[in-house]
């Protein structure tokens, strides 16, 4: 069962303080994280510990037990196979690096930690907004992410209600803390991808299968926009003019080049929700040496994930379920 997907929805507020609910728009959230809004029960402001923030829709209908199950859930990965049949965390761990961490029998309880931890499923906006963040915060720009619709295993035992996101700060969860025997599936509300959306930690088993779809899709690239922008990138000179100044040894200046491929993307991202135009910013740097066929494909293919998933879900839907 799939749910309406759409990125610039209203989310509910939740104040701490005075405990008054209320819906804002993004744009509301914007001004609100800058300072510019405060709480209309108590006039609090972003800085306060008890200030509001964003809390679940109570119409969201992964509120329903037997909804969990039924419903469409994502993950976007740089892995071909997730989730990883056998997982053998140190499998890639060469001899140097195990005796750096102290030889083998720490190697073998930090790998038995890491099969401990919970995977992560949410909506697609979540998704999209995951694969965004890696792109932009992570070692993962330029590299070719996956789409997963998860199929979760009728008979899952969800956890009662739900928690505020149990994720450490690198985005970890282990499984036994947020899903105690008995327990598949535990619901916690995301604070950092699609803000207010329910997302879930669960493990492996919980989940019956997948389909995969390659990220950006093939051909869905607007082919006006990725002609424009590839003359506006090979017209443009790649001469690095020299820094002047005290601080001029310690800056790599940007070519013209890069500062162009920057505001072809900054033009596209500012059609977007504001809670993504940053991150569709840095997602969709120009680097120099990147092929601006490529790159402007690449670019307009990210930007149609959002504009139109329903073409997303079309090739989902035409793609084979792999079991687990």
């Amino acid at each position: 069962m799939e749910r309406l997907i759409n990125f610039s929805r209203d989310r509910h507020m939740l104040c701490g303080s005075c405990g008054q609910r209320f819906l804002v728009d993004l744009d509301w959230i914007d001004r609100w994280q800058q300072e510019q809004e405060k709480c209309p029960g108590c006039a609090l402001t972003c800085e306060h510990e008890d200030a509001p923030r964003v809390t679940v829709d109570p119409a969201d209908p992964a509120l329903d037990d037997d909804h969990v199950a039924r419903l469409s859930w994502y993950h976007t990965s740089t892995h071909p196979d997730w989730p990883t049949k056998d997982f053998d965390p140190a499998a890639d761990l060469i001899a140097e690096t195990r005796q750096m961490m102290g030889g083998d029998q720490r190697v073998a309880a930090w790998a038995a930690r890491q099969r401990r931890k919970a995977l992560h499923v949410g909506t697609y906006e979540a998704a999209m907004h995951n694969m965004l963040r890696r792109d932009r915060d992570q070692a993962d720009h330029g590299s070719q992410f996956y789409l997963y619709r998860v199929i979760l295993k009728p008979p899952v035992v969800v956890r009662a209600d739900w928690v505020i996101d149990p994720s450490d700060f690198v985005g970890d969860v282990i499984l036994d803390n947020v899903c105690p025997s008995g327990i598949n599936v535990a619901r916690y509300l995301n604070y950092h991808e699609d803000p207010g959306g329910l997302s879930l930690a669960l493990g492996r088993d919980a989940i019956a299968g997948v389909q995969r779809v390659t990220v950006p899709l093939d051909d869905t690239w607007d082919e006006s926009w990725v002609h424009d922008a590839v003359a506006a990138l090979e017209n443009t000179t790649t001469h690095i003019a020299p820094t002047i100044g005290k601080l001029s040894r310690f800056r790599r200046p940007s070519s013209p080049r890069v500062l162009s491929g920057r505001e072809l993307g900054a033009s596209l991202a500012r059609r977007l929700p504001v809670n993504l135009q940053h991150q569709f910013a840095s997602a969709a740097t120009f680097v120099e040496g990147d092929d601006p066929v490529w790159w402007a494909r690449r670019t307009s293919g990210l930007l149609d994930l959002i504009e139109h998933p329903e073409r997303v879900l079309a090739a989902l839907d035409e793609s084979e379920l792999h079991y687990l």
